[in-house]
């Protein structure tokens, strides 16, 4: 197998830019229309919001890679991070902390030019907390070839194989010059969904860290999404590509034994504007959510307080499946007829839509009532 990267022509990827201009120019129509709606929510909304989607984007890009970590104590350290908190009430484990720093970098500093001392700062707060990882902070250096595998040990299915250890400091050094040229205010500025693409692409085949290349690789595609906006992106990218990993990493492994990559970025820029979408519908829920509470606040029993409180951390997915009944009892250990009362008392009060009947009767959060 002859890798792109072994290839004459690497790094300079070929693809047909007419394709890709309906979707540039669509994306920078939504951009617009987010930055529309999220500057007609309130300072305190605001700030809520940008932890909300920093700390999924969070999660998400460590569950790509199999690492599940805590809501609360992300949060807890991103606030910290952006200067949103007041008192430290404990200190977050490293795996949190470290991508939590490495988030809040991105937003904050998203206009700097690249460099190695950044990424290996990121490598750092990656990998915080790391114990089998022979060199933190730094490309690897190991003489064993980087390959990604799967399937047994003794029948390994090679994906993909990077450049040997001994080439990645050179292909960085032109992948950080490539990526600053190509910037809004750079030398050979490109549009932002081809330069998000081509960015990802290349990172990842150099794939220059031991580990945390998946991590690194999307907060890159977030900092090329900033520059190209002119301010910090709250794009749920990752969130995106989670939802369909599989096609994610079946779209890197078809890219990465030619240096023609249309196709690549046909469906990376397709992501994108599919985390656009993402990202308005959960900034107008977390407008709903703030205005339900505001119309409801001190209307609910502690009961009902928990289970609308754990319906909302569901998200703009909801309740998989609907609340129903037992649910309600499950999270409250309420007695049925109390959840019955409960429930009944919701749904009067606008709080709760009931739909179906009998043992197939759910309930979903009505965000439309804070409206009213």
């Amino acid at each position: 197998m002859v890798w792109n990267w072994e290839q004459a022509d690497w790094p300079h990827f070929t693809y047909d830019k007419k394709v890709l201009e309906p979707l540039e120019s669509e994306f920078l129509l939504r951009s617009g229309e987010f930055l529309g709606v999220f500057r007609h929510v309130g300072a305190n909304d605001r700030d809520q919001i940008r932890i909300d989607l920093i700390s999924e984007e969070a999660l998400k890009t460590s569950a790509i890679e199999g690492e599940y970590l805590n809501r609360e104590n992300l949060q807890s350290s991103l606030r910290q991070q952006l200067g949103l908190g007041s008192e430290i009430r404990h200190i977050p484990p490293a795996a949190e902390r470290g991508i939590a720093e490495m988030m809040a970098d991105v937003y904050l500093r998203f206009a700097d030019t690249l460099s190695h001392r950044t990424l290996y700062a990121w490598h750092k707060m990656v990998m915080s907390g790391e114990r089998g990882i022979g060199t933190i902070g730094s490309y690897r250096q190991h003489a064993d070839a980087m390959q990604i595998v799967s399937n047994r040990l003794d029948k390994p299915k090679v994906h993909f194989e990077a450049p040997p250890s001994a080439r990645v400091k050179t292909e960085m050094d032109a992948f950080a010059a490539w990526f600053n040229e190509t910037a809004p205010k750079g030398k050979i500025p490109i549009p932002a969904l081809t330069r998000v693409g081509i960015a990802h692409l290349y990172f990842e085949s150099i794939h220059p860290f031991e580990d945390g290349n998946g991590r690194i690789g999307r907060a890159l595609c977030e900092k090329a999404l900033a520059q190209s906006l002119g301010e910090p992106s709250l794009i749920a990218l990752a969130y995106t590509i989670e939802r369909h990993r599989k096609a994610y990493y079946d779209h890197l492994e078809a890219s990465n034994k030619s240096n023609a990559i249309t196709d690549w970025l046909l469906y990376f820029a397709k992501t994108i504007l599919e985390a656009q979408r993402v990202t308005l519908a959960r900034v107008e829920f977390s407008v709903a959510k703030a205005k339900f509470y505001e119309r409801y606040r001190g209307h609910f029993n502690e009961r009902q307080e928990k289970v609308i409180t754990r319906m909302f951390r569901e998200g703009i997915d909801g309740f998989k499946g609907g609340l129903s009944a037992e649910n309600y009892i499950a999270i409250t250990q309420a007695s049925r007829a109390s959840a019955t009362r409960d429930l009944q008392d919701l749904v009067a009060k606008g709080a709760l839509i009931r739909t179906g009947e009998r043992r197939y009767t759910r309930y979903a959060l009505n965000t439309l009532a804070g409206r009213a």
